[in-house]
């Protein structure tokens, strides 16, 4: 293995802990990147942002009718509050919240498959449900080895009402749905709190072309449960890499390296980034996001948030170089996406475990999945074409965002017509 890949495996390990936004541990990890960087003597700057967040919310879930039973349940951070003596209300399981599913919901407590987002939350706000249950893991999961998520209601759902909310585990899911639960009692008490996040930002000045800017990122936060060392801690070591490769080889573009805190309670720290730097954006010729990387058995891929001529490129540029890379034009649900809605082109390198291979957001993210080898995959070709792309004698990049991804980056942001005016 190559010096940097077990540089970068051994920084891996160091930043291996549950760090999640707004936390002292997320700070601790800063706070190590930052050492990590002064070694190489590179001078890099925190760029603090607040947070919404709540201490975990006082949640229960009681079924009365046809039979009772308690079952544990944990209550979304922001959620609305129920009164103090609970809330009871009949039950309906709604599936996937399509509109026919939804027909008889007014009024009713309606449990979800899969977690609650801000497409499936908005259909139940207009059906007028009285709260709402999600779900999560398999029903082969044994109790003492799953720990019960923490899920939070966003400000992008927030702006459409407020709803009890809670999750539940699979099997419990599975219990209510097949014993027939018709009415259930509920009760959530939280409250908000404002938290300190931070974005870890570099800049290395081009030689050249000081103006034109390269940006790349990765997220070092991860979620409740997770050491994170997958998602996200791999793309976070990789990043340093480059760090000790332009300290060693000043580069002709300028070259920013940003470690964005936050981004697993969504993307906060890349759009308080892209808001703070609203006005240098227009010098970043491309935005390179590196999300997930390491797992033994897995696969590389790349998602081009650029003109289709940037697809072809790099898709050629893979090829010539020998490197097995599935290139394909699409969003990814990552930093990437506030740049590329300020028109920055992006593109998203990644290593995907296969299904049953290596795990995210839980506490299965964890070292023995991952190898020096496999991380050295996706940080040999990250790094040629950062240094290629840096370097090269003309920036190739086509500006701008092309109309697929533009509507596709609007409605992963769930933006109105009014945001969508104020943007031109």
């Amino acid at each position: 293995m190559s010096e940097q890949s077990k540089r970068a495996f051994e920084l891996l390990k160091e930043i291996g802990f549950i760090r999640t936004a707004g936390s002292k541990e997320e700070e601790k990890a800063a706070g190590i990147l930052m050492a990590e960087l002064g070694k190489i003597g590179l001078k890099a700057e925190i760029e603090e942002f607040p947070i919404e967040d709540a201490p975990q919310p006082k949640a229960t879930l009681k079924v009365i009718e046809p039979y009772e039973k308690e079952y544990t349940v944990t209550g979304y951070k922001c959620a609305k509050n129920t009164p103090p003596e609970g809330l009871t209300a009949e039950f309906l399981y709604v599936e996937n919240a399509m509109d026919v599913n939804l027909a008889d919901a007014k009024d009713k407590i309606v449990l979800v498959n899969s977690y609650i987002n801000f497409r499936n939350y908005k259909k139940l706000i207009q059906a007028g449900v009285a709260g709402c249950v999600s779900m999560g893991g398999t029903l082969r999961d044994r109790l003492e080895e799953t720990d019960l998520d923490t899920r939070k209601v966003r400000k992008v759902m927030e702006k459409y009402g407020s709803i009890p909310a809670f999750h539940v585990r699979m099997a419990d899911a599975f219990d209510m749905v097949a014993k027939g639960a018709k009415k259930v009692t509920v009760t959530l008490e939280g409250e908000r709190s404002e938290l300190t996040s931070r974005n870890v930002c570099l800049t290395i000045p081009g030689t050249k072309h000081p103006d034109e800017v390269i940006s790349f990122g990765a997220h070092y936060d991860s979620v409740p449960f997770s050491t994170g060392v997958y998602d996200n801690g791999a793309g976070s070591v990789i990043l340093m890499e480059l760090a000790h490769f332009f300290a060693q080889n000043p580069p002709l573009r300028t070259v920013k390296i940003n470690w964005f805190g936050s981004e697993e309670i969504g993307l906060e720290g890349s759009k308080a980034y892209v808001a703070a730097h609203k006005d240098e954006l227009k010098n970043h010729k491309l935005m390179v996001n590196v999300d997930v990387a390491g797992p033994v058995i897995g696969a590389e891929k790349t998602k081009v948030m650029a003109q289709e001529s940037m697809v072809h490129f790099v898709d050629y540029w893979m090829k010539m170089k020998g490197y097995a890379v599935d290139v394909s034009q699409d969003i990814y649900s990552s930093d990437s996406i506030p740049f590329s809605d300020a028109k920055v082109p992006a593109i998203n390198f990644c290593r995907f475990g296969i299904p049953g291979s290596a795990f995210i957001h839980g506490r299965y993210d964890v070292m023995e999945y991952l190898s020096e080898e496999a991380l050295e995959k996706t940080l040999r070709y990250v790094m040629e074409f950062a240094d290629e792309m840096v370097n090269a004698v003309v920036c190739p990049v086509e500006p701008g965002i092309p109309d697929n991804l533009v509507k596709k980056i609007d409605e992963y942001l769930d933006k109105n017509p009014d945001e969508k005016t104020e943007e031109k």
